[in-house]
């Protein structure tokens, strides 16, 4: 365990990445991997003006409830208009970007919040990032408990698996092994981020792949706040920053999003496409484990589901073996209306219980 405000060694920098370990304006510093004094202050500080300019770019006048005010030389809205809608003085918001004023106080924060429409994703980064609130003490790399593992075999026909902060695959189950591949968590899929962005496979089946890559670049932004110093999560970043243009852009975009529950269509090369929900269950202990639960969201992909467990079963029993058993089959086969069948779970009508986003 990492005790919250105590010095720790700074890791390999990733461009557009800075970390923050420490409350503002107490003016601490770290050596960095070469023995340089790093003054994180700085760091935090250029974080902050960028997601601020990031934000008011994007951000039409008329949006704001300002009048458009003839031809603009660059997009969104001016410095003086934020702090006009802040109600703060123009000479220091423009200090506050370029990082030359002290620690701002929670209720000017708030105000700017509400002046560049921020979402509350978007205003608790603001809040981490402006006043360098401790992040939340590093997770310890805990085991899988075998209480999941018996949850994830326990849901045969429901694809589930469960990831890290990190969005390392830790665990999964056959139903989602049938859907995504034998290999899922393993080389390029062991990190769903990474199989997002590097699996030309995963591209192809992700229907809808730019808004699920993108809410999982909003996924990776929100969880560095928490967890600036973490080499793995740093290294993940890094290796998407320098692979993927789209990855680059989103991120400099200052994308925040941390979504809780959804719908996916997945086009799977052997039965077609399927349409699931997805919900995120968070642990509440200090391995800040996720587990994902994908659920048919009609008939259709329930059928989908079934047919792609019993190739399974039938490609990993081999020829001559017993057949699956009655609850695995698809509908179609014989002896689904027998006695012990059990149809596939179906989404509750009020949606699901949710609590953060998938990649």
């Amino acid at each position: 365990m990492v005790r919250v405000g105590a010095d720790r060694r700074e890791g390999p920098s990733d461009a557009g990445i800075r970390r923050t370990t420490h409350r503002a304006g107490h003016g601490r510093t770290g050596r960095g991997e070469n023995g340089v004094v790093v003054d994180r202050r700085t760091g935090q500080n250029e974080e902050l003006g960028r997601f601020l300019r990031a934000m008011r770019a994007r951000l039409r006048p008329e949006e704001a409830g300002l009048p458009d005010g003839g031809r603009r030389r660059t997009p969104g809205l001016r410095r003086q208009e934020v702090a006009q809608l802040a109600a703060v003085s123009v000479e220091w918001y423009v200090r506050l970007e370029q990082g030359r004023t002290s620690e701002p106080g929670t209720a000017v924060l708030d105000a700017l919040a509400r002046a560049l429409r921020l979402s509350p994703a978007e205003r608790r980064h603001l809040h981490v990032i402006a006043r360098g609130e401790a992040p939340v003490p590093r997770p310890v790399s805990l085991p899988v408990n075998d209480s999941l593992r018996v949850l994830l075999d326990g849901m045969p026909l429901l694809p589930a698996y469960l990831v890290d902060f990190r969005f390392d695959v830790l665990a999964h189950n056959g139903a989602a092994a049938a859907l995504f591949g034998e290999d899922f968590g393993t080389g390029e899929t062991d990190n769903t981020a990474r199989m997002l962005f590097l699996s030309p496979r995963v591209r192809r089946m992700q229907r809808e792949w730019a808004r699920v890559a993108r809410e999982t670049v909003g996924n990776l932004r929100a969880h560095l706040a928490h967890h600036p110093d973490d080499p793995r999560l740093l290294e993940v970043v890094g290796e998407l920053r320098a692979t993927d243009a789209e990855f680059t852009r989103w991120w400099d975009d200052h994308t925040i999003g941390q979504r809780a529950h959804g719908t996916k269509r997945i086009s799977h090369p052997s039965v077609g496409e399927l349409t699931v929900h997805y919900d995120t269950l968070a642990a509440l202990d200090e391995a800040a484990q996720r587990l994902i639960v994908l659920t048919p969201a009609d008939t259709a992909a329930e059928n989908c589901l079934r047919t792609l467990m019993a190739d399974r079963a039938g490609s990993l029993a081999g020829p001559g073996l017993r057949p699956l058993p009655t609850h695995s089959r698809p509908p179609d086969a014989p002896g689904a209306d027998e006695p012990g069948h059990r149809p596939v779970p179906r989404p509750a009508s009020d949606g699901r219980a949710a609590l953060e986003s998938p990649p």
